[in-house]
């Protein structure tokens, strides 16, 4: 494999993660996920992650909760996802450690930027939980913050869906998926790659993303593999936003 990226920031969805479950974890899937991270690494990329908790909780799953309140289950969530993760990846002999915003106890270690840096130089796979810390945001706006933070050249956004399309895919049967995309072009047509105020902080800091489908084999590796510029068409199978 080609080291294309010195530094790149992975976003897993809690619900791809759970296996097309919906729910909790496959195990399966996750192991998976390890040995491709681990093939990221042993190429020399360093390796940051972000993974929601949407297979858990998500802030409107009690529409009657104070937001606040289920903002912060949420970003409980996001750390029980990061913790078992790490934990398999750690059987795959990866390095790994889990870095929230807040203080879990003996759990994971508060996150600061030099830190992190530092853990990723020496091979070791960051999983950044907790979100931002704070309530009304989500994951989403904690990958592009991290991703800003540790300096990351690219996003990849791994979902339940192989790309971006112009309209629902699991709705619309006449979905049109795009091979490239701007990214202004995404906010403006309101694509719901991922939520405003991330995707404003990826165009305002030059940040593209590969949005390409978790459970497709060696998705990971062939989203990078396959991407050949930020700025041209990519043969993926997936989606190139660039900026």
């Amino acid at each position: 494999m080609d080291k294309k990226y010195k530094r790149v920031i992975l976003k897993l969805s809690g619900e791809a993660l759970s296996g097309g479950k919906g729910h909790g974890f496959d195990e399966a899937t996750v192991i998976g996920v390890a040995g491709q991270v681990k093939r990221l690494v042993q190429s020399g990329i360093q390796v940051g992650i972000v993974i929601g908790g949407g297979n858990f909780w998500r802030g409107r799953s009690n529409p009657d909760m104070d937001r606040t309140k289920a903002d912060q289950i949420g970003m409980l969530a996001t750390v029980m996802n990061c913790l078992y993760t790490s934990e398999l990846f750690r059987t795959t002999q990866l390095k790994s450690v889990v870095m929230t915003p807040f203080a879990v106890g003996a759990m994971t270690e508060k996150f600061s930027k030099e830190k992190a840096l530092d853990y990723m130089a020496q091979d070791t796979v960051v999983f950044f939980a907790g979100g931002t810390g704070h309530p009304f945001f989500s994951t989403d706006t904690a990958v592009a913050l991290r991703a800003l933070e540790v300096e990351a050249e690219i996003i990849l956004l791994a979902k339940n869906v192989d790309g971006v399309y112009d309209k629902d895919p699991s709705i619309y049967a006449d979905a049109v998926k795009f091979d490239k995309i701007a990214l202004n072009e995404v906010i403006e047509q309101k694509l719901g790659v991922m939520d405003l105020t991330a995707a404003i902080m990826c165009l305002e800091h030059g940040i593209p993303m590969l949005v390409f489908h978790l459970n497709h084999k060696d998705s990971i590796i062939n989203a990078i593999n396959n991407e050949s510029d930020k700025h041209v068409s990519s043969t993926m199978d997936g989606t190139l936003v660039y900026i």
